[in-house]
C-alpha cells in the first residue's frame, strides 16, 4: 500500500515523529487551555436538542468504550424515563466523537482559529478524548494528540488564505475532519504511511457550507467532521487508502474547494510557527458567533466609561467588515440558534445586560418586550474603511460602533479583535467562571470543581479515563434543562 506522497507524506510523518520534548511549554499550555474550554462547552451542550439527537444515534456495542457526554446527564425523576446505567453513555470511539462534538458546538461558544476561520476546537478536542478514552491514553498524550491534530488542521486553513470561507464554505465540515484525523492517528500510534492515508481520507471526507448557521445542522456538521476523523484514522489503521494527492488532484482540495489555490509552504511541518500561538485561538466570552463579539465589547466599554443604560441610548449603528455582516444574518431572531447569528440581538442584550452569558439564550429571554425594542434600535452596515484589504487582515471581524443618545450625543467605539483573543485573552477568573457556568448546572457544583482541577493538571501521566468518570459520578443536575425552556 503506497503512501500519498509530497505534503501529506510530509505532514504524516511529522505526526508520526511528534513527542512531547519536540512541543514548546508554551504550545502545550494553550493546548490545556482549549482542551478545558472545549470540555466546559460540550458539557453545556450535551443538555441541547441537537446534542440529544446525535446521542439517539449512538447504541452500545463492540467497541464501545468512549462515554458520550450527553447520555451521562442524569434524566430527572419526573420525567419517568428509567435511570441510566454506566454502560448506556458507552459508544464507539467515532459515535463518541460525534456525538461530543455536536455537544461542543451547540451552543456556539467554543474557541476560533484565524488560520482558516475555523472551529478547530469543537472538533479536535472530542475526537483526541474519545480515542484516547479507548486506547487507555494518559492526559499528557491526549495533549500531545491535540496539538498534532491542530497544527495540521490550521496549517491547512492557513493555506487556504482565507478563500475556503469566503466563498460559502464552513471551513469547520471542511478542514475538521483533518484535525481529527491526525489526533487520532497519534493516539492510535499509526506509522507514517498509514498517517498519510488516514489525511487523504479525511480531506476525502470534507464536506460543510455555512448555510448551516442558525440551524441545529452547524454543531451536528461539526460532529460529523469529528466523526469522519476517527473513522478515517480507523480505516487508514484497517489497511484503507486514500487518494494519492488529495490536495493537488485536478478534482482535489485545492482546485474544488479553494478555486485551485493552496500556499503548500504553509504545509510544511514543522513550519516557522506554532498555529496554536500564532495567530492563536480566540476564546469566548459570550456564547453566540465570534462576529458579533468586538462590537459587543466595544459597546461595553462605552457604557462603562459613560456610564449608560439602555434607557440612555436611542440607536446603536454597528460598522463591521463583510464577512461579520454576512455571517450576522438574522436580524430579529426568532430562536435561540437564530440569536446565536444576531447582531441585534448581541447589542440589545448588552445594552440591557452588560454581563449577559448563556442565560440569555433561552426561548423566554429572546422573548422578553424590552429585548425585542432594543433590537429594533440597532443596525448593521459595512461602510468604506473596509473596502481596505489591510484593514480586514487587521480586524477580521472587528467593529466601530456608533451609539447615539436620547439627547442627541452621538459616541463612537471600535475594537480590531475581541476581547478572549491572544492579544486580549480573557483572565484565569474569566476562564473559570465560563466554565463554572457551563458545567455547574449540568453536573453540579463539586464534580464541576474536580473537573476543572483535573483539566489543568492534565497534562501529565492522570488517564484521560478519569475525566469521564468524574462525570459519571456527578451527583445530581436536578437543574438540567432549565436554561432550554
Amino acid at each position: 500500500m503506497a503512501a500519498p506522497a509530497g505534503a501529506g507524506l510530509r505532514m504524516a510523518q511529522w505526526v508520526g515523529e511528534l513527542s512531547p520534548e519536540h512541543i514548546p511549554d508554551a504550545v502545550r499550555q494553550a493546548a490545556v487551555s482549549c482542551i478545558l474550554d472545549t470540555v466546559g462547552v460540550a458539557v453545556a451542550g450535551s443538555i441541547t436538542p441537537p446534542a440529544m439527537a446525535a446521542l439517539s444515534l449512538c447504541a452500545t456495542g463492540p467497541g464501545a468504550r468512549s462515554t458520550v457526554l450527553a447520555a451521562t446527564v442524569r434524566r430527572p425523576p419526573q420525567s419517568g424515563l428509567p435511570p441510566r446505567k454506566p454502560e448506556d453513555a458507552l459508544a464507539t470511539p467515532q459515535q463518541a466523537a460525534f456525538a461530543n462534538a455536536t455537544a461542543a458546538h451547540a451552543l456556539d461558544f467554543d474557541d476560533n482559529c484565524y488560520a482558516g476561520f475555523v472551529h478547530g476546537s469543537a472538533v479536535i478536542v472530542p475526537a483526541a478524548l474519545a480515542c484516547a478514552q479507548a486506547t487507555g491514553a494518559n492526559g499528557a498524550q491526549a495533549v500531545t494528540a491535540l496539538v498534532a491534530g491542530a497544527e495540521c488542521e490550521y496549517a491547512v486553513g492557513a493555506a487556504t488564505r482565507g478563500l475556503l470561507y469566503d466563498q460559502g464554505w464552513w471551513t469547520t465540515g471542511v478542514l475538521g475532519p483533518i484535525g481529527a484525523a491526525m489526533a487520532a492517528c497519534k493516539l492510535l500510534d499509526l506509522d507514517a504511511p498509514r498517517i498519510a492515508h488516514a489525511l487523504a481520507l479525511a480531506v476525502g471526507m470534507a464536506a460543510g457550507t455555512k448555510s448551516c448557521f442558525g440551524s441545529d445542522a452547524k454543531p451536528l456538521m461539526a460532529g460529523k467532521a469529528a466523526e469522519a476523523g476517527v473513522q478515517a484514522a480507523l480505516l487508514a489503521r484497517a489497511g484503507a487508502s486514500g487518494p494519492a494527492d488529495p490536495f493537488g488532484h485536478d478534482y482535489g482540495f485545492a482546485a474544488r474547494y479553494n478555486q485551485g489555490v493552496l500556499d503548500t509552504a504553509a504545509l510544511e511541518m514543522p513550519g516557522d510557527r506554532w498555529y496554536l500561538l500564532d495567530p492563536g485561538l480566540d476564546v469566548k466570552r459570550i456564547p453566540v458567533c465570534l462576529s458579533s463579539h468586538a462590537a459587543v465589547d466595544a459597546l461595553r466599554d462605552l457604557m462603562a466609561r459613560h456610564g449608560l443604560g439602555a434607557d440612555d441610548v436611542a440607536s446603536v449603528l454597528c460598522d463591521v467588515p463583510p464577512v461579520v455582516a454576512a455571517n450576522l444574518c438574522h436580524g430579529m431572531p426568532d430562536s435561540p440558534a437564530q440569536a446565536r447569528f444576531s447582531m441585534p440581538y448581541a447589542i440589545a442584550m448588552t445594552l440591557l445586560e452588560p454581563d449577559w452569558g448563556l442565560g440569555a439564550l433561552t426561548p423566554r429571554q429572546l422573548a422578553r418586550t424590552d429585548l425585542r425594542d432594543a433590537m429594533r434600535r440597532v443596525r448593521m452596515r459595512t461602510g468604506p474603511s473596509w473596502n481596505d484589504a489591510s484593514r480586514r487582515r487587521d480586524a477580521p471581524e472587528g467593529a466601530i460602533v456608533y451609539v447615539e443618545l436620547k439627547d442627541g450625543t452621538v459616541l463612537q467605539g471600535s475594537r480590531d479583535k475581541a476581547i478572549g483573543g491572544p492579544g486580549d485573552p480573557m483572565s484565569q477568573a474569566q476562564a473559570t467562571r465560563k466554565f463554572q457556568d457551563c458545567t455547574a448546572p449540568v453536573i453540579g457544583e463539586p464534580a464541576a470543581a474536580r473537573l476543572l482541577s483535573q483539566l489543568r493538571a492534565l497534562d501529565g501521566p492522570m488517564p484521560v479515563q478519569a475525566l469521564f468518570d468524574t462525570l459519571a459520578s456527578a451527583s445530581s443536575a436536578s437543574t438540567v434543562g432549565a436554561r432550554h425552556e
